[in-house]
């Protein structure tokens, strides 16, 4: 029988009115916001190489490579990763991150210039009606310095996203007004932002639908909608979903959620969802090297990855629970793959490239040993299975394989 046949999925059955979005792209912030937070360390360039080819390697559609108006560091960086997506002729798109001002906007045309690789510039600046009351913005001002600014970019010849940080708490005329100048002004892509972590699924299906409706349609253009997400509240994945749901083309997000404060939305998570919900391109995409990718980053800047983070970390197809354990073994025993990494997971291991891992611990049964005893080749006696069990129920972790194998005796070998 098919695994599938056995699943009753309430995920499949979706409000009246509502379906599953259609194609949808990813943009990956992990080298520029996501190197925002105060405890990561500036990958290398060849780290970042190392990473772009990763990004590539998955299918991610567009790379922020950085913001060049920061300084001669980041023109170094991304000069780098335009040259190496160039040389190896990468399916990557790119953009840069800046400011609505000419001296940010200046640096990543000249980038262009020196590599040839087209790259859209990102142009941000703040929204929401508590940001412009601590600046001391006017809505005159927003709206010029936008228009200025993306008219200054479209002269040079770049491709422009024009992105309003805090969106999410932003009154609706000024989204109206900001979104409405900058496509007037050439901006062919815009970026919804949930910059404090704010939103809610709700909040985010409102919001993007909003823009849609009363901004990108009465246009008359064809603009990409992205999402930008944070994670304050936990719910950037969420949010992320409820935004293409609602029609947002295209996702932000960072690998293992770098960002400050607590972080961006979790592309490699975003990855695993679409994979899981059909969406496409992902439904097809091969996603075996996600846990490479994640522990790249991770290496890169110097933030661990948790353990029980989910598909990339330690425990996340790791069990040394009894029950649990008993199910997956009865399936490997039926010689099914699929039905031992699904018995007891949401997420099917071997989709992306990785294992269920039986171990023994203080809440294992005998069958844990006896599977452990098994893959490691060893013939499994009585007495061994006793020693074994008796040593786990007396402890208060889960065993290594040096005290499992203190409970074997001495003069067993492997077969």
């Amino acid at each position: 029988m098919n695994t599938s046949d056995l699943i009753y999925d309430w995920n499949n059955i979706l409000p009246p009115g509502m379906k599953h979005p259609g194609p949808v792209l990813l943009n990956d912030e992990s080298l520029r916001d996501g190197l925002q937070s105060p405890s990561v360390r500036d990958p290398s360039v060849p780290e970042k190489i190392e990473i772009l080819h990763l990004m590539e390697a998955l299918g991610i559609d567009f790379l922020d490579l950085g913001l060049p108006g920061a300084g001669p560091r980041a023109v170094e960086a991304v000069t780098a990763l335009a040259r190496e997506i160039v040389a190896h002729k990468m399916k990557i798109r790119a953009n840069c991150a800046a400011r609505t001002h000419e001296n940010d906007i200046r640096p990543i045309a000249e980038i262009v210039q020196k590599t040839g690789l087209r790259i859209e510039a990102a142009t941000f600046i703040g929204s929401s009606p508590i940001r412009r009351f601590t600046e001391g913005w006017t809505d005159d001002f927003l709206l010029h310095t936008t228009e200025k600014a993306i008219k200054y970019a479209v002269s040079l010849g770049l491709d422009v996203m024009y992105v309003t940080e805090d969106t999410s708490r932003c009154d609706p005329e000024t989204v109206k007004r900001l979104y409405s100048t900058a496509i007037n002004c050439g901006a062919r892509a815009i970026c919804i932002c949930d910059t404090a972590g704010h939103a809610t699924p709700m909040g985010a299906l409102a919001l993007v639908r909003f823009v849609i409706e009363e901004v990108v349609k009465p246009s008359g253009e064809k603009i990409r909608v992205d999402w930008h997400g944070h994670s304050d509240r936990g719910l950037s994945i969420a949010n992320s979903i409820a935004a293409i749901i609602a029609g947002a083309n295209c996702v932000h997000g960072c690998a293992i959620g770098l960002g400050e404060r607590v972080g961006n939305t979790q592309i490699d998570q975003m990855l695993v969802n679409l994979k899981l919900m059909g969406i496409p391109p992902w439904d097809q995409q091969d996603l075996t090297r996600l846990k490479a990718y994640c522990q790249a980053v991770s290496r890169a800047t110097g933030v661990p990855i948790p353990k029980n983070y989910p598909v990339v970390g330690d425990d996340a197809f790791r069990t040394a629970t009894g029950v649990h354990a008993a199910a997956i073994i009865k399936a490997y025993h039926k010689n099914d793959v699929v039905l031992a990494n699904t018995v007891y997971s949401g997420v099917p291991s071997h989709v992306f490239g990785l294992d269920q891992i039986i171990d023994v611990g203080p809440m294992s049964g005998k069958s844990n040993i006896l599977f452990w005893l098994e893959r490691h080749d060893i013939r499994a006696t009585d007495d061994i299975v006793d020693r074994i069990y008796q040593r786990a129920k007396q402890s208060d972790h889960t065993l290594t394989d040096a005290e499992i194998m203190e409970g074997v005796d001495a003069g067993v070998k492997p077969r």
